[in-house]
């Protein structure tokens, strides 16, 4: 496994290294801080971010937000404060571990393990949701092809249905294609 260190102590970031060294993880750059965090991720071929911050900052949070959206990794966030804002900020940037009272060597590989499936299923969901999505626009624009047709043809709305799902066959085309062709004739 791949991690990028995160850690502005050094002196903490050497014995997690070390942990993570010991546990079968390979650690491809400590960095001081999380900017150009999409960058070094890219750089390095980092599979999971474990970033050791005592106090997140606005700005930090931001940085792993764009990691997420620009560069999906799992990231485990070790911090001192426990507020339940600042974790919820955390949660709602990507993070997927959020583990409060420091960052120990020994409990880096378990926590990153957990990080890890759950940031996969996370991406599932995400997956799951615009498919979903996808599914209903394309209905949406299938019936009102059909109504379409229905109003330019005077059919009923199967009679509209099967001679848009024939045109769409005809054509080698997807329906959604298909009802896209109807709707632009108008």
């Amino acid at each position: 496994m791949r991690v990028l260190l995160v850690d502005s102590d050094l002196d903490r970031a050497a014995a997690v290294e070390e942990g993570l060294a010991a546990a079968g993880c390979t650690v491809v750059a400590i960095a001081a801080g999380v900017e150009e965090l999409t960058r070094r991720v890219r750089d390095t071929g980092a599979e999971v971010i474990v970033c050791g911050l005592d106090d997140p900052s606005r700005d930090e949070l931001e940085g792993m937000r764009a990691l997420h959206r620009d560069e999906p990794r799992p990231v485990v966030l070790f911090a001192e404060k426990a507020a339940p804002e600042q974790i919820e900020a955390a949660l709602e940037a990507g993070v997927a571990a959020y583990v409060v009272e420091g960052l120990a060597p020994s409990r880096v590989r378990p926590v990153i393990e957990v990080a890890i499936r759950r940031f996969r299923a996370h991406q599932a969901l995400r997956r799951q949701l615009a498919l979903a999505q996808s599914d209903l626009e394309e209905r949406k624009l299938v019936d009102r092809a059909t109504g379409a047709l229905m109003q330019r043809h005077r059919l009923s709305e199967p009679e509209a249905y099967r001679r848009l799902r024939r045109m769409a066959m005809d054509q080698g085309l997807r329906l959604a294609a298909a009802a896209t062709m109807v709707l632009e004739k108008k």
